[in-house]
């Protein structure tokens, strides 16, 4: 922040500190107050029954779920919760999907709980982690005051001693699970394993559950307590959809705008009201291409189109990090006219400086919170006002609280509907609507406009008329027709090699063996991406009854891959094994 302020550089800060005039004092992550604020806001009637229901709730079943709807207020449930939990002298474990929440939750439970916090992520250094840690571990053996720890999905294997109570808020986002390196697990999951074994309770909170944790409320294996009423009584956003399709057929679109979106910015700046725009991709242009023989640059490593980034001059790999120039000419051809393709959020930002030059426009999006506080000082700067346009990916979706955001824009909501996996539509509908919910949160009713070239869409639909319900039963009904979870359970065997025709060979022979115990395999297949890092990949998905005892088909398949690797087939071929892949 001090750098940011001065104009400073990191190395002129080390030079200060080298010649002895400055001297750094890192504050270590575990809470920079020490008082205890005892005040709360007062709860509306809704959140005071949700509440007291959420309470019961645990007396019957360890594990509840929270249907909040946006803006309802669970984050001052989890508050009240946690507080209580602390009173006890137990431990109170909060987590959070992105560690971009972070920084806007640490601020609030900062105020109630001072000292009593502490923050563990992988954002943070060695040294930042391991304080946290010794301190817990000291905290243990001298059976000190309780505290609370809030953190992303690593924190789970904290040495807790005494843990009471563990929140885990947007329980649905699919960033809870770790696909790489191993091991491999969902954190919401696991929290659940590692209260039971300390008899703590579990409260999953969402404004839109996954459908497994929903089905498993509405069967009664967990605790379900719904809140419905926003805050102050604000009325949910009011959402539109444009047909961009025709709007680019009669050339009315303004580049990736759509006139209704581009009217509807200019009025809420004239206000003085902040926007949030959403596009799913990062980058400038996911896509180069010839336009005489359409020839497109890959990556060297991977089989994956390069995205083109107009501010670095750069096309880059999402997958290995390979760089390498813009051509100048098509390699297939030698023709000079390449073109770009498709859009990014970098892209997004940069024409918006062109539409509304007097205006400060920001981006939210892995590339620009490389940083370790970058993510923290963009949030910052909207929180303050500073920023008025907020574009960014899926970041954005996720549970943050603005107060003057007034419109949200949506600007290509089919991305996300016609991805190749069976839970593209929850997905999709799930980021929609988490997103939507960044408008109107205090003041008034916000504005959503979701740009779509098949606005006819059901998810759609589901969507403008907020219908939870509907689509949940829509989703269910599919699931159960195609034997999907939560009516089975997958597990997915992913075969890597450096060779294609032996890591063929390899996945064949593994199917073999493991087809003579059981039955029910989807594959060989080759995924949509068959190379990352030099690797091909080979994929087998093998379904199962959830009711299947997992200890005799966890017997049937070692013993399956002990077969498998006695052949020299198997020689330096990687095999991972994720159980319910997401």
């Amino acid at each position: 922040m001090l750098l940011h302020k001065s104009g400073a550089t990191a190395a002129a800060l080390k030079q200060l500190v080298r010649k002895g005039l400055i001297e750094i004092l890192i504050e270590r992550a575990t809470g920079s107050k020490s008082f205890f604020n005892k005040d709360f806001y007062e709860l509306s009637e809704a959140q005071s029954t949700a509440l007291k229901e959420i309470t019961k709730s645990f007396t019957e079943k360890p594990v509840t779920l929270l249907h909040g709807v946006t803006s309802s207020g669970k984050t001052e449930l989890y508050i009240r919760l946690i507080d209580e939990c602390l009173k006890n002298g137990k431990q109170a474990l909060y987590l959070l999907p992105e560690i971009a929440l972070t920084t806007q939750i640490i601020t609030r439970l900062e105020k109630h709980f001072g000292n009593k916090l502490m923050v563990y992520h992988s954002r943070f250094s060695d040294n930042e982690r391991a304080s946290v840690y010794t301190r817990m571990i000291e905290n243990g053996f001298t059976n000190s005051e309780p505290f609370v720890v809030i953190g992303a999905r690593s924190s789970v294997f904290l040495p807790f001693h005494k843990l009471g109570l563990v929140i885990v808020d947007e329980e649905h986002e699919s960033s809870y699970k770790q696909f790489d390196p191993s091991p491999r697990y969902h954190a919401r999951d696991t929290a659940i394993v590692l209260a039971k074994l300390f008899e703590a309770n579990v409260l999953l909170g969402s404004a839109t559950p996954s459908i497994e944790t929903y089905n498993n409320a509405i069967t009664g294996k967990y605790g379900l307590v719904e809140l419905f009423a926003r805050h102050a009584d604000i009325a949910p956003p009011q959402i539109q959809l444009v047909n961009i399709k025709e709007l680019t057929f009669k050339r009315q679109m303004k580049s990736h705008f759509s006139p209704m979106l581009v009217n509807a910015i200019k009025e809420e700046l004239d206000k003085g009201k902040q926007i949030i725009l959403f596009q799913n991709r990062r980058g400038f242009a996911p896509i180069l291409q010839c336009h005489q023989c359409n020839w497109v640059p890959h990556c060297q490593h991977c089989d994956v189109a390069l995205t083109y980034y107009k501010k670095a001059d750069l096309l880059r790999c999402h997958y290995c990090g390979f760089t390498q120039q813009p051509p100048s000419k098509c390699k297939s051809c030698g023709e000079t006219d390449i073109r770009q393709y498709g859009f990014g959020t970098e892209k997004i930002e940069d024409e918006l400086q062109i539409f509304f030059p007097e205006h400060n426009i920001a981006r939210l999006d892995l590339d620009s919170t490389r940083g370790k506080h970058a993510y923290s000082e963009i949030i910052s700067r909207f929180e303050t006002g500073e920023t008025d346009i907020l574009v960014g990916t899926q970041m954005v979706t996720k549970g943050l609280d603005f107060d003057n955001v007034s419109l949200v824009g949506i600007l290509n909501a089919d991305n996300l509907i016609n991805f190749p996996d069976f839970r593209a539509y929850e997905r999709s509908f799930q980021m929609l609507m988490q997103v939507s919910g960044r408008a109107g949160r205090k003041k008034e009713q916000g504005k959503v406009i979701i740009q779509s070239y098949n606005p006819g869409h059901s998810i759609l639909e589901f969507v403008v008329k907020n219908d939870f319900k509907s689509f949940i039963d829509f989703e269910l009904s599919e699931r159960k027709k195609f034997n999907y979870p939560p009516f089975s359970r997958l597990l997915e065997i992913t075969v890597k090699g450096r060779d294609e025709s032996k890591t063929a060979q390899a996945v064949n022979l593994l199917t073999t063996e493991l087809k003579k115990h059981i039955p029910s395999i989807l594959g060989p297949v080759t995924p949509p991406i068959s190379r990352i890092k030099n690797f091909y990949i080979r994929t087998l998905l093998i379904k199962f009854p959830r009711q299947a005892k997992l200890n005799d088909t966890r017997q049937m398949m070692l013993s399956a891959i002990d077969r498998y690797k006695i052949n020299p087939v198997s020689k330096n071929i990687v095999l991972q094994i994720d159980v319910d892949p997401i």
